[in-house]
């Protein structure tokens, strides 16, 4: 599975495929230059089951921690990852 990042001025997301097919995207809004929202996190039904929507989570944290970022996680679905996931937590504005 790989996972890439499209980021545009104000908006941005992060898309999970596997073999050329869409299996998830997780969507976020800019909030400055410092911290982003996570807005939305959708994962495509043929790959249920398959964490493909904690991943997406992971690299947005992943992403923020190697640029200095803060996230808000809006989405409930990510709110649900925070919220489980004490080591990441200190990334949340």
């Amino acid at each position: 599975m790989i996972i890439e990042q499209i980021n545009e001025i104000k908006k941005g997301y992060f898309r999970a495929s596997d073999n050329e097919i869409e299996a998830g995207r997780m969507t976020y809004t800019w909030a400055g230059s410092e911290k982003f929202i996570i807005d939305h996190t959708e994962v495509n039904d043929a790959f249920a089951g398959q964490s493909v929507g904690k991943k997406l989570v992971m690299e947005a944290v992943q992403y923020a921690r190697a640029n200095n970022l803060k996230i808000l996680p809006l989405c409930p679905f990510a709110k649900s990852v925070f919220d489980k996931t004490e080591e990441i937590q200190d990334l949340l504005f």
